[in-house]
């Protein structure tokens, strides 16, 4: 089998790290409310890339996350006034109620950020004692320009990000492009002890220590939408190859935008659309057919047009494999 790998931007054979086996890592959702219709796409891809690897007979270990401390949370929690974990607790069964939905099987293990704070302070410290990381105030930096070959994966050079930036004389980084692996507790903010202080991990960590724990050093397959490659994913392998040493994740699959009605989905359009909403009026695994109705690096346009569409298309496959029965 042949995998488009967005580091190579190239097809390649596949390959695997350990003969029979795929280790595979999946973003998950930040759960502060209902998953979005643009979060189930790469639920959904890559969870047919993972049941045909089973089919092929691999032995899979799928892992994909949970976000659950985040900024988001955070200000969805001070609004109803109740703790961080009662929203992303209660958003995280909602989530699970629509991955079933979709018929998105469970990863082999749901990691969680907050379960997770113990390795996230072991690998900022290994960064640190590598010269990777810095400490300031309380806040601890990557240091990308450590990195060699840093931008790798969006295929970006550093000097043309940074180009441009506004240094204010209070900034406490040596380099503009220097991202946090660690934050200082706020006032209402959940938080944990640390070496340099009490405070919450920067959203970039917890992906390379949950992928380490659960994986390895060096996984098979890295995947999540597009929107992720920058500065997302660029980071975890910043962190995990900084740390550990090796290369981080061999192929990296990235699914494109979902647009409604030829618009990119946005709150502020009025267009944003809940798989929940969508239930609503259509069985969940019509969605499903109509996510992968389209070659998955490609953008894909929703509609209630092409979801009707999609509706009759599936019901004709069904009553033919009931016909066939």
């Amino acid at each position: 089998m042949k995998l488009y790998n967005t580091l190579s931007r190239k097809k390649e054979e596949f390959v695997p790290v350990e003969e029979g086996k795929v280790r595979m890592y999946v973003c998950g959702p930040t759960v502060y409310n209902y998953i979005h219709i643009g979060n189930a796409r790469p639920m959904i891809v890559v969870d047919t890339v993972r049941r045909y690897f089973e089919y092929k007979g691999y032995d899979v270990n799928y892992v994909s996350n949970f976000t659950d401390v985040d900024d988001k949370i955070i200000k969805k929690a001070n609004e109803e006034g109740v703790p961080a974990s009662v929203i992303s607790e209660r958003y995280i069964k909602e989530a699970q109620t629509d991955m079933e939905g979709l018929n998105v099987k469970e990863a082999t293990t749901h990691p969680k950020a907050t379960e997770e704070i113990d390795g996230m302070i072991e690998m900022i410290q290994t960064l640190i004692d590598k010269g990777f990381a810095y400490e300031v105030n309380g806040t601890v930096y990557y240091r990308t320009r450590k990195l060699e070959g840093y931008g790798k994966l969006s295929k970006k050079n550093l000097d043309d990000l940074s180009a441009g930036i506004r240094i204010a004389v209070s900034d406490e980084k040596e380099d503009p492009m220097d991202f946090v692996l660690w934050k200082p507790k706020k006032e209402g903010e959940p938080s944990w002890p640390s070496p340099w202080g009490d405070g919450r991990p920067g959203w970039h960590i917890e992906c390379s220590v949950m992928s380490k724990k659960y994986l390895g050093e060096e996984i098979d397959i890295h995947a999540g939408g597009e929107d992720l490659i920058f500065p997302h994913h660029e980071n975890e392998i910043a962190q995990s190859e900084a740390a550990n040493g090796k290369p981080f994740a061999k192929y990296w699959l990235h699914n494109g935008f979902l647009n409604i009605d030829n618009v990119k989905m946005s709150k502020s359009l009025g267009n944003f659309f809940t798989v929940r909403e969508i239930s609503e009026k259509y069985d969940l695994q019509v969605l499903r057919f109509f996510m992968l109705s389209a070659h998955y690096r490609s953008p894909l346009n929703f509609s209630a047009d092409l979801m009707a569409a999609s509706k009759n298309g599936l019901e004709r496959i069904l009553t033919a494999v009931e016909r066939l029965d």
